[in-house]
């Protein structure tokens, strides 16, 4: 399977992405997760640590990979898990398997087991075969933030990874929301551009640029903002794009790629906001003269690179 991994430099220049697919249970539906947010796939025969109380968490214990301690998550127990209920029943939910079967996935600077029923394999898709979670119906209380096709036709759910963190990990979500507090106000009279497909990211990135005091236009995938800049007539307004990596349609590579090599745009200024931080994605990203590389939802990263470029520059 490892085979089938193509460098993230060279989809990302293909406008293409490779997912991950797997099942929760037998014959059941497949779900998936980018491929460069999985460190490795392991059959897990050690020791699992225990939370304390009930077995009725998504969390269901800690596992350790050569000497890290790293939170070990049911993914089905998770796609039934309401974060504004106080009663949840999720035990009845639980992947059936005598294997822990455990993707290892690291992302926004986090690392966590996902533990899931089996693998089906890798799938390599240009981005515009790549859907909004609600095109099919699919949407899962906002769980799945696309859709993709198999080999076969069946439908390919791509998780929103982020929103089961900060819907598990509340204390991630406390700790950006303690961040914002220390946030002071822009002065600029110019607009923010936001391309991102989760809607929770979305949500999050809105509160951020509202506590700076900053307006902004906010697009779900990178093509229906690269339109816009087609449309509008006062570019001069645009102050900076804040874009996403993985997205359907365009992803933010291409966007960047697009806004650096069009004359009309290459001097607005582009920041790359994503959970996939590896050196060869920031190494892409100055290749394709991005103006910032932040990690996804840091309040305090994403106030010093918009101060940084807005400052001085008012209309």
């Amino acid at each position: 399977m490892v085979k089938e991994v193509v460098k993230s430099s060279e989809l990302h220049l293909l406008n293409e992405v490779q997912f991950l697919c797997f099942l929760l249970e037998e014959d059941g539906e497949l779900y998936a997760t980018n491929v460069f947010k999985v460190r490795e796939v392991v059959h897990y025969t050690d020791v699992i640590t225990k939370t304390e109380g009930e077995d009725n968490d998504v969390v269901l214990g800690f596992i350790t990979m050569r000497g890290e301690s790293i939170p070990l998550l049911d993914l089905k127990r998770w796609l039934y898990f309401n974060p504004d209920s106080t009663i949840n029943n999720l035990k009845e939910h639980s992947i059936q398997s005598n294997k822990n079967l455990v993707v290892i996935c690291e992302f926004s600077g986090y690392t966590v087991g996902l533990k899931i029923h089996s693998v089906k394999r890798i799938i390599q898709r240009n981005w515009n075969d790549v859907v909004t979670g609600s095109e099919y119906g699919f949407q899962k209380n906002g769980k799945v933030v696309a859709t993709t096709k198999f080999d076969d036709g069946k439908i390919v759910q791509v998780l929103d990874v982020e929103k089961m963190l900060s819907e598990i990990f509340p204390m991630i979500k406390d700790y950006n929301t303690l961040s914002m507090q220390t946030l002071e106000k822009i002065y600029t009279d110019k607009i923010i551009l936001l391309a991102e497909d989760s809607k929770s990211v979305t949500k999050s990135m809105q509160l951020i640029l509202e506590k700076l005091g900053l307006r902004y236009f906010s697009f779900p995938n990178g093509g229906d903002l690269l339109e816009y800049l087609h449309k509008t007539n006062d570019l001069s307004s645009i102050g900076a794009i804040i874009t996403d990596l993985e997205m359907p349609v365009i992803s933010g590579f291409e966007v960047l790629k697009q806004v650096k090599n069009t004359p009309e745009f290459k001097n607005i200024p582009v920041i790359i906001n994503t959970s996939m931080s590896s050196e060869s994605n920031i190494s892409m990203a100055k290749s394709l003269k991005a103006d910032a590389f932040i990690t996804k939802l840091k309040p305090i990263e994403i106030e010093f690179e918009l101060r940084k470029i807005l400052e001085n520059t008012s209309l």
